[in-house]
């Protein structure tokens, strides 16, 4: 899977530089670590492992733009429940299911022009 080459760009320190705000960051991510990491992924079969393994990837990176949250004196992660809220629900697992529908209908236009002579 392209979860690597989408670790390449995060471990780069991209992420944790000072010098760039949240949400350039998160538009970093949306528009370059996501498309790397999900390429071709209409074709997959979404186990849950996969499923496991994009979910975890996707919030360690959310961790490391947003930083950890000061409660009460504590420093502490910020809980999945958070980075939902962060994210608008709309998680890489979503913009997997969203990706394919588009294929979808990019296959059924194809067939529906695709006027070859079989021989």
């Amino acid at each position: 899977m392209f979860i690597k080459i989408g670790h390449t760009v995060f471990t780069k320190k991209l992420f944790s530089s000072k010098l760039i705000s949240r949400n350039v960051k998160l538009q970093l991510y949306n528009t370059l670590s996501r498309p790397t990491v999900t390429y071709t992924s209409e074709t997959w079969v979404l186990k849950g492992n996969v499923t496991n393994k994009l979910m975890t990837f996707e919030r360690k990176i959310v961790r490391k733009i947003f930083g950890a949250t000061r409660t009460d004196g504590y420093w502490r992660i910020k809980t999945d429940q958070e980075i939902n809220d962060i994210l608008n629900g709309q998680n890489i697992i979503g913009f997997i299911k969203k990706q394919r529908i588009n294929w979808l209908g990019h296959v059924e236009r194809v067939a529906e022009d695709n006027y070859c002579a079989e021989d």
